[in-house]
């Protein structure tokens, strides 16, 4: 099969090797100019993850010296260039490469892309749900003389150093960008609409003599790993309305709050006023310590407008200003947008999903023959890692291929009526979980598009064997020149050097 992995983040690399060991003929194409993903876009002070180490690795390329127990940003994207290295996958990258749009025609993808076009027998897009900033258009922004940007494009040779700071939001980046940056900041002015539920992440360095472990007896280190998965797994009740768990881990976000902030307003000022878990459970030592320092100021009062050197608030008070940091979030729920994606009947994905994204197991959709999603709809996680999600994934579709060429056929189809079920099914269980309870990025037009319904063990379980009976299949035409899969230049360009084999 000649195979076109979109984005060269954790899951284009996943697939790569899945597909390097089977012997495919595969292309990643990556916008950016190095491999990484998310780890290579957000290079923003204090960025981390907020899996432990050892489960954000792949299972069949573990890394036994992480220096945390909570991995930074530098030390994630080496470990991703690592497994490229590790496993030939280079001459096989095409970077700066944008994927613009993918057409299914004469049993074949058709791509457009920044650098060219190609033509691929499949599909897999691995652009993941956190790549696109949303970048709130606050009133007045166009007269600020200040510094402006999304905290996943955070200047490289940007100095805090001395400068009145707002960031808008405080989520998950800004939980870790606040701490830095205040620091070195004169003044740091958090803009606040809903404060996240906390609890702590005990980060820390590892010993030496458990990095010896890790390396020389891998027992431990596959115990370590089982050990810090179930206890992921194990939180997934919290995640249920009303049970046991959710009020056990509501109880130690409110002590966490209660010993690391002593003022009463501040403290309430940061109390959840919704059921925990609806929006995304955060980690963090150090969240509440910097909103307690002297040069850092929780506004919750709404942005009003900016002016050229203040962000002034609802409650007209101005808040001096020469930098804004956008720690707004991404554009979740779109999906591959903006790649304009047609069909085997011309439909775009973009007009089938509408009214919120959909996928059978959040991997292939009907209608588009062998397009295959990782890390796509319903597949998100509040309560493990995403790489777990990812290896089934991969390995769901890399039994698919292999069904192609068993069966001699040149394309793979969900029916509409197995996807329609499944999702039916879905969306019954969802039901039952506390993201119907609040806003969050979750959900698009009420309908939850994002997240899982259940453990991922249940997840690896529905997908260790696909169903072929699901789908329908295209049989294979006469054979046709076997071109290995190259960007063919576009009229009018230059031409190009390329080192594919």
């Amino acid at each position: 099969m000649k195979v076109a992995i979109i984005g060269g983040g954790a899951a284009g690399i996943s697939m790569g090797i899945a597909l390097e060991r089977a012997g495919h003929d595969y292309t990643i194409l990556e916008r950016s100019p190095e491999v990484g993903g998310t780890w290579h876009d957000n290079i923003y002070p204090g960025a981390a993850c907020d899996v432990p180490s050892h489960l954000y690795c792949f299972s069949f390329a573990p890394k036994p010296d992480w220096n945390r127990k909570f991995a930074h940003q530098p030390e994630i994207r080496a470990y991703l260039a690592s497994c490229v290295e590790r496993y030939g996958l280079a001459p096989h990258l095409r970077l700066g490469t944008e994927v613009q749009a993918a057409q299914f025609r004469d049993h074949q993808w058709h791509l457009r892309t920044s650098t060219g076009d190609l033509t691929a027998d499949a599909i897999v897009s691995g652009t993941g749900q956190l790549n696109r900033p949303n970048v709130p258009v606050l009133p007045g922004i166009a007269e600020f003389r200040g510094a402006q940007f999304h905290s996943a494009r955070w200047p490289a040779d940007y100095d805090p150093t001395g400068r009145d700071i707002v960031v808008v939001g405080s989520g998950a980046s800004a939980i870790q960008i606040v701490p830095e940056i205040a620091k070195r900041a004169r003044r740091v002015t958090v803009l606040q609409r809903t404060p996240p539920y906390l609890i702590p992440r005990h980060d820390r360095e590892f010993r030496g003599w458990e990095k010896w472990m890790f390396a020389h007896v891998p027992l431990v280190r596959r115990w370590y790993r089982a050990f810090i998965y179930a206890r992921a797994e194990s939180l997934f009740p919290a995640l249920r309305q009303g049970s046991l768990t959710s009020r056990i881990v509501h109880w130690m976000a409110m002590r966490h709050l209660r010993k690391q902030i002593a003022d009463p307003a501040l403290r309430a000022a940061l109390t959840p006023d919704y059921p925990i878990g609806c929006k995304r459970i955060l980690i963090s030592d150090d969240w509440y310590p910097a909103l307690a320092r002297d040069n850092v100021h929780l506004v919750t009062s709404p942005l009003e407008r900016v002016t050229p050197d203040t962000i002034v608030t609802a409650d007209t008070a101005a808040h001096p200003c020469d930098t804004v940091v956008y720690a707004t979030g991404f554009d979740t729920t779109s999906f591959l947008a903006p790649i304009d994606v047609v069909g085997r009947d011309g439909t775009h994905l973009a007009e089938t999903w509408k009214n919120g994204a959909e996928a059978h197991h959040g991997i292939t959709v009907a209608g588009f023959p062998n397009l295959f999603l990782l890390y796509g709809p319903n597949t998100n996680l509040g309560h493990n890692s995403i790489l777990f999600m990812i290896e089934c994934q991969v390995r769901y579709i890399s039994r698919c291929l292999d069904e192609l060429g068993r069966r001699g056929a040149r394309w793979l189809d969900i029916t509409r009526d197995a996807m329609a079920d499944y999702n039916a099914k879905l969306q019954r269980e969802l039901l039952h979980s506390v993201w119907n309870s609040c806003h969050n990025w979750y959900t698009t037009a009420g309908k939850i598009t994002n997240n899982w319904s259940s453990r991922t063990t249940a997840y690896w379980w529905q997908n260790r064997k696909p169903k072929f009976d699901d789908y329908e299949f295209g049989i294979a035409e006469p054979s046709r020149d076997d071109v290995p899969l190259a960007i063919a230049p576009r009229a009018g360009d230059p031409p190009r050097v390329t080192d594919t084999p």
